[in-house]
């Protein structure tokens, strides 16, 4: 049998989980395998990159898919169970679980929403329609929306010093504070209710930057950022970042607008793609390089 694809995998994926128990991805993937029928070979077959074998690669995605759906919840690193929609799905006793079944769900959408980046290709166009450096755009900007989503998941699992630490690590991979070591032993120093650290500005430390960390799910309104404000005064400072796993309200966006104290604000979406951009927290897993004719080079004298 050949490898099936990942809407294929989606619907025995959750079939294996409807017994309501906690399960491994590697489990799940011994499952699947067998399910269907796959030989050795075809268990071992790697991505174009090297990287990953194609069949683990798909069983991935089928499982960000349905938990981007809420079918399934992420229980700890690795491990997963059905929902109660997931159970609600199953009961309707679905032929096939597609990308398209699952857009139904107000939560998938909103899980693919986490990272805007400019779209290159019309969802209504055929494949046809598509040229193959639209189509490759377009399968990046699925993969960095994935990414993201991934990301933002499995901050805000972990604990809040961790989250601070991360704070630091991009601030510094952005080009702030100097050193890690200088810009670690900054965090958590100053006590001042409505700031976590500081920070310099550059190497040099011509500036602080003071900082608020927010490892939070609810929307942050203009009361916080209103009381960053004051701690910012207090200290006769002049410059602040508030950065959350969250989003910020209307009122807290226009709010800072008006402030002689400039103040950053970073939701979980810009820090996701930021993350990405400068490599924290994530790692290259494959290159492709473009290429084309080069007319000069043919051009005869």
């Amino acid at each position: 049998m050949t490898i099936p694809d990942f809407q294929t995998i989606m619907l025995p994926f959750l079939r294996y989980l409807e017994d309501g128990k906690e399960h491994s991805l590697r489990e799940t993937r011994e499952y699947l395998s067998n399910v269907f029928s796959l030989s050795e070979e075809e268990r071992k077959e790697l991505l174009p990159s090297g990287q990953q074998p194609v069949f683990n690669n798909r069983v991935g995605w089928a499982r960000t898919f349905l938990g981007k759906a809420g079918l399934l919840s992420s229980t700890r690193r690795g491990y997963f169970q059905i929902t109660e929609r997931g159970q609600k799905v199953l009961a309707q006793n679905p032929d096939k679980i597609s990308r398209k079944s699952l857009r139904q769900f107000p939560d998938y959408h909103k899980a693919w929403g986490t990272i805007k980046r400019k779209k290159t290709v019309g969802d209504d166009r055929r494949p046809d329609e598509i040229t193959p450096e639209e189509s490759l755009e377009a399968a990046y900007q699925e993969l960095q929306e994935g990414l993201a989503a991934d990301l933002l998941q499995n901050i805000k699992e972990c604990s809040a010093i961790f989250f601070e630490r991360l704070v630091v690590d991009l601030l510094v991979k952005i080009g702030y504070g100097g050193s890690r070591k200088e810009a670690g032993q900054a965090i958590g120093r100053s006590g001042d209710e409505g700031i976590d650290g500081i920070i310099k500005e550059d190497k040099l430390g011509l500036d602080i930057i003071y900082i608020q960390a927010k490892r939070w799910e609810a929307t942050v309104g203009r009361p916080e950022i209103q009381k960053f404000a004051g701690a910012l005064q207090g200290q006769r400072a002049r410059k602040g970042i508030f950065i959350t796993t969250s989003n910020f309200s209307k009122e807290a966006l226009d709010y800072v607008k008006y402030l002689d104290t400039k103040i950053i604000l970073i939701d979980g979406e810009r820090m996701a793609e930021l993350m990405i951009d400068h490599n924290v927290g994530v790692s290259p897993l494959a290159s492709y390089e473009i290429k084309k004719i080069d007319t000069d080079y043919f051009l005869e004298e």
